[in-house]
């Protein structure tokens, strides 16, 4: 169990956390990500998929950009004028592993049937693979036995 504590151990102006939620803490952003996860690349399809307003998607696909989450660039179908496709950038992919934990959380905690809807495997060997932690050494950590340790 985590001690009482009477204020997080850093301000909010100084956590990363807290700037991480602030880049892709919005329901529309988190979902244009899971899309963008699974290979959503294009407009129109993440618009279909997520029923998201044309305006908001638009507008968090701009700033998806701009915090260098996703990269815009020309595709061109046949026929048809150039069009922009929207795809992760390696600070986008770096959210693989936690958009995964999230989907297991979900799995363990909001999942009614117990028969989640995707599971994660080794492409290699096909086992079952899960988040969790791991010290530098690749053994892993209960989150129990974690500890917060400041660096000023």
């Amino acid at each position: 169990m985590i001690p009482l504590s009477r204020k997080s151990p850093v301000p909010p102006e100084d956590c990363n956390l807290a700037k991480a939620i602030e880049q892709i803490g919005d329901r529309w952003t988190m979902l244009i990500l899971r899309s963008a996860l699974y290979g959503i690349r294009r407009f129109d399809d993440f618009q279909s998929e997520l029923g998201t307003p044309r305006t908001i998607l638009s507008g968090r696909l701009k700033s998806l950009v701009e915090a260098g989450l996703l990269a815009k660039r020309a595709y061109k179908v046949e026929g048809r004028r150039a069009r922009p496709e929207y795809v992760l950038t390696a600070k986008g992919e770096a959210l693989r592993p936690i958009l995964i934990a999230l989907t297991q959380w979900g799995d363990t905690w909001l999942d009614g049937d117990g028969q989640p809807p995707v599971s994660f495997t080794d492409a290699r060997s096909r086992e079952a693979v899960r988040a969790a932690f791991v010290d530098s050494s690749g053994r892993e950590v209960q989150p129990d036995n974690l500890r917060i340790v400041l660096r000023r």
